[in-house]
């Protein structure tokens, strides 16, 4: 008789799938908490998995520092245009920012090709 190999790698189900989605939303909370002075934990949340709109919850003081709407994805599969498009309908009047990642490897941030030049020529200026 042959015995079968157990797999123990975690099963990509619900929880695991949202556990992971958080650690990234949680990995973006701590750059910005880094990067923007004054700003206090209470100014930067995370959203709970599963709600509606973005998913990285701005103070007013915090949104006047950092004026973009964060949608967060972290899959080892990713439709990016859907994603995009998701990222968009959330913005409002912010600029839209979605951060991509996936295991073993570093996020990624994805904007606009015209934001993204206003901000090259934003920095060259100085």
């Amino acid at each position: 008789m042959i015995k079968s190999r157990v797999d123990t790698r975690r099963a990509n189900n619900p929880k695991t799938a949202k556990a992971k989605g958080r650690r990234l939303q949680n990995a973006v909370v701590k750059k910005l908490l880094l990067l923007l002075p004054g700003v206090q934990p209470d100014d930067i949340q995370s959203r709970s998995m599963g709600s509606n709109g973005e998913d990285i919850i701005l103070s007013p003081y915090a949104r006047s520092m950092f004026p973009y709407s964060v949608e967060c994805k972290n899959q080892e599969k990713l439709n990016l245009w859907k994603a995009w498009d998701q990222t968009q309908g959330n913005a409002d009047e912010y600029q839209p920012l979605l951060i991509v990642g996936k295991n073993n490897t570093r996020p990624l941030a994805v904007v606009d090709l015209d934001h993204f030049f206003e901000l090259e020529a934003y920095y060259e200026r100085d």
